[in-house]
């Protein structure tokens, strides 16, 4: 009996056998959780960029501007892109887009240096306007994703959006804003 008790003890306390299948636990473990991780990741991608094509769509078949609103005519002003303040929509003459920004969202970061390096059009300007910070301006305008770009008018009342999530180019923006 003894004998028995001392084979079952050591043949189950092999130090050998439990790590191994610790090891092995862990590793599956942590395949599991990458694939959910993994999963998750590809789960949000498509929704923003789903919603984002949603909004473009609804975007289009809702203009609200007329011919009669705003002409789309070149002016010799120069474009301009500005940082947002209270008073930039009063004293910005020619068209005005606003361009909700995030820091952290990289189409948003893309959009931003494409903008810097190419040449906006004359009688332009693209405000950029804090996506955090500026809830107030989102509401007003219907804003949900950043990347949202919205024309307004002398008044700052809303004449369309387009929202540059999957394509985030300054021709993107013009061919989507300015040439419709």
């Amino acid at each position: 009996m003894l004998q028995l008790v001392t084979y079952i003890y050591t043949k189950y306390n092999n130090t050998e056998w439990y790590t191994n299948s610790m090891k092995r636990n862990l590793l599956y473990g942590f395949v599991v959780f990458l694939v959910i991780c993994i999963a998750g990741l590809s789960f949000a991608y498509i929704r923003n960029r789903d919603s984002a094509n949603k909004q473009n769509a609804s975007q289009n078949n809702q203009q609200t501007r007329t011919n009669a609103q705003e002409p789309m005519t070149q002016s010799n002003v120069p474009g301009a892109y500005v940082d947002y303040s209270e008073d930039i929509i009063a004293n910005t003459d020619g068209t005005k887009l606003l361009f909700f920004h995030a820091s952290w969202c990289p189409q948003c970061r893309q959009l931003d240096a494409d903008i810097k390096k190419n040449a906006i059009p004359d009688g332009v300007t693209i405000i950029k306007v804090d996506y955090d910070s500026n809830q107030d301006l989102r509401k007003k305008y219907g804003v949900t994703l950043q990347t949202t770009i919205v024309r307004i008018d002398e008044n700052g009342e809303f004449i369309s959006k387009y929202v540059a999530y999957n394509e985030p180019t300054l021709n993107s923006v013009i061919t989507n804003m300015l040439m419709q």
